[in-house]
């Protein structure tokens, strides 16, 4: 058996960094990882995606050149060198995130729980005083017929094709952003959204200035609606039959993304040993992140607090003593336009009883966006009026996840609204909308 001062099972963000600090700190770390340094974000989320959604803007740009004065030839996509290049971009980055690991005992292969609460991998078995989960998530499979037909984001992001049509399940964050990217790429897109409005998260009227938003771009947005099975024509053309309103409808496409939610990875024989899980199947911890086994800990999408892979690595940080604020969790969309948010929404805010004031700004009044060509959408900051303090803050429009930081920051620093109008911003500038918020 072998011994060590911390096992962190999982090498995604929340593990590698809490890996790579421990490490620095003279401690004899083994990080246990199944695929590839780096988990979920690097692999098969944040980063492929964002550099798909980069491949997306610049088509966007190219093709609206003619506004800026640029004459272009006939712009097209090709979907292999944009795959190409995010392959290249994930290898890069990986090897920084290996290169972190230098001091860190990396064991590749599968982990799982002995009853007795230590970790069996390869046939042998390690034991630590601190035992950390970061095994992340997967995604969700819909439970409807023929579910098996549609993709999802991993099966997405390892397809360097272009379909003609695409109906996405879901619009949460994946499936807008894989909406806005289709959609710049040329292909029909049609979102169906079983909640009333897109991105749940996001303040309602923020989020329906998004949606109208991507509607004037082609997109197809159906919410309220129930999809009940997906079948594929005699010609192999898929189907997804859905409920809207009360009425049986169908739409056809070449492609079906279910982007449904994820789902926790739950290490084999975590149950076994004690561990418990919550009514949705997350691993239950306490405000220390400990699990019910003496000396288990868990972070990160494993644990159902907030799935963002910046959360993961706070709250690893959390584990080790430093001082984070984990109530105040910056979150991006990174759709055209981009989404941003921090805080409550408006209609937390009112449910909750609070006395606050709302403050707004839109982009077609700031210089910058204007000059850009970006002027659709606004910057919309919550209030509480007794403290002055903010109480969320949602924005929609270009650099929208730069933005949200200087809101963020003011907020953890539980600053008044007034830190931010005190401070001078320089002209022309994005960031003035958010200034201009509290001005106007």
């Amino acid at each position: 058996m072998t011994t060590a001062d911390i096992i962190i099972i999982g090498a995604g963000p929340g593990g590698y960094e809490l890996a790579a600090r421990e490490a620095a700190r003279g401690k004899n770390v083994v990080l246990i990882e199944r695929d590839k340094a780096g988990g979920t974000c690097l692999n098969r989320g944040c980063i492929p995606t964002k550099v798909l959604c980069r491949s997306a803007e610049v088509a966007e740009t190219v093709r609206e050149a003619a506004e800026y004065g640029v004459s272009t030839a006939d712009p097209s996509v090709d979907i292999t060198s944009v795959y190409a290049r995010k392959d290249s971009i994930v290898s890069q980055l990986r090897a920084g995130v290996e290169s972190l690991l230098d001091k860190v005992t990396v064991i590749s292969g599968t982990a799982s729980f002995t009853p007795d609460g230590k970790v069996a991998v390869n046939d042998e078995i390690f034991s630590a005083k601190r035992i950390v989960i970061a095994t992340g998530s997967a995604p969700s499979r819909l439970k409807v017929d023929g579910a098996e037909l549609a993709m999802t984001s991993d099966d997405v992001l390892s397809r360097a094709e272009l379909p003609d049509s695409v109906v996405i399940i879901g619009g949460g964050v994946i499936g807008m952003e894989f909406a806005s990217v289709y959609a710049a790429f040329g292909v029909k897109v049609t979102v169906i959204e079983y909640c009333k409005e897109i991105i749940p998260p996001l303040d309602s009227e923020v989020a329906k200035r998004l949606r109208t938003s991507m509607k004037r771009r082609g997109i197809d947005i159906v919410t309220g609606a129930q999809v009940s099975a997906i079948s594929r024509d005699a010609d192999g053309i898929l189907k997804v039959n859905f409920t809207e309103k009360g009425k049986e409808k169908a739409v056809r496409a070449e492609w079906v993304i279910s982007a449904t939610g994820r789902r926790p990875v739950i290490p084999d024989g975590f149950t076994q040993a004690g561990g418990e899980l919550d009514s949705r199947g997350f691993i239950k911890v306490n405000d220390e992140f400990a699990t019910s086994i003496p000396g288990v800990y868990a972070i990160g999408d494993v644990n159902g607090k907030c799935m963002l892979a910046h959360a993961a690595t706070a709250q690893g940080q959390r584990l080790t003593g430093e001082d984070v604020d984990l109530d105040v969790v910056p979150a991006a969309v990174f759709t055209s336009p981009e989404c941003a948010m921090a805080g409550m929404t408006e209609d937390a805010c009112r449910e909750a009883g609070l006395d606050y004031s709302v403050k707004k700004s839109t982009f077609r009044a700031n210089g910058k966006a204007v000059a850009l060509g970006l002027t659709d959408g606004l910057v919309k900051i919550i209030v509480d009026n007794g403290s002055g303090l903010i109480l969320g803050a949602h924005i929609c429009g270009p650099q929208a996840a730069v933005l949200i930081q200087e809101i963020a920051t003011v907020m953890a620093a539980r600053l008044p609204a007034t830190a931010v109008t005190r401070s001078i911003h320089p002209h022309p500038t994005l960031n003035e909308a958010v200034q201009a918020a509290f001005l106007l």
